[in-house]
């Protein structure tokens, strides 16, 4: 098996799924004791949480392209991001290292065709759902993105910053959810992205109508496939 390198942090609670996921599924392809190979190496969140809110997109990028080298000197084969936001600086990451990086949001474009979708809506952080570093992405992959209303938008970026970063997983919010996934159903989204790794940890397959796609799960599961693909 290869060795797949992490850069998480970014929260660490979504992290924490992206190892278990990853150990879990290798089990399931490779039965008894057996577990991925990985590195991971775990940012400070507040610090990029800075940067992002001020704009300094460049400086966030030299963080995780640090993060990158690392990884890569630590033996990893190829790497991760574990979580979308930061994708916006994945090609700065792409550009610091010589392993390949498994974009978080091609493995979601990819399962989104695969299930003969095409029309999704979007959920995420405003910057996921506001920028197009993200929906440019799925856009080029065939899909047709939706994002919430401003006040959705507001709404589903403040849980996952306030409460699902640091642990909180809220009926209430969970309820908040459902009507913003019913909002983006009613406007003829044909599946929901869980666009943000911590998502997850909140909305589950029976609180939307129609199919959801859980990146952090889609993506764990590209990790494995390519880790125990051949040379």
């Amino acid at each position: 098996m290869k060795t797949i390198g992490l850069i998480g942090g970014m929260s660490w609670e979504s992290t924490a799924e992206y190892y278990r996921l990853l150990n879990r599924l290798t089990r399931e392809r490779l039965g008894g004791l057996h577990s991925a190979r990985l590195v991971l190496y775990s940012v400070d969140f507040a610090q990029i949480e800075r940067l992002q809110t001020a704009g300094r997109w460049e400086e966030a990028g030299e963080v995780l392209a640090d993060a990158a080298r690392s990884l890569e000197a630590a033996g990893a084969d190829l790497l991760l991001i574990c979580t979308n936001t930061m994708h916006k600086v994945a090609d700065q990451v792409t550009a610091a290292v010589s392993v390949p990086l498994l974009h978080l949001a091609d493995t979601t474009a990819a399962a989104v065709r695969a299930a003969g979708l095409r029309r999704v809506g979007l959920l995420g952080t405003a910057f996921t759902m506001e920028q197009d570093f993200y929906r440019g992405r799925l856009a080029a992959g065939g899909l047709d993105v939706q994002v919430p209303q401003a006040d959705s938008r507001a709404l589903v970026h403040q849980v996952i910053y306030e409460e699902l970063c640091v642990g909180l997983v809220r009926e209430e919010s969970r309820a908040a959810y459902r009507r913003v996934i019913g909002e983006l159903v009613a406007g003829g989204a044909e599946g929901i992205i869980l666009g943000c790794t911590e998502i997850e940890l909140l909305v589950r397959p029976e609180d939307s109508p129609v199919p959801v796609f859980p990146t952090t799960r889609l993506h764990a599961e590209a990790a494995v496939a390519a880790a125990l693909a051949g040379p």
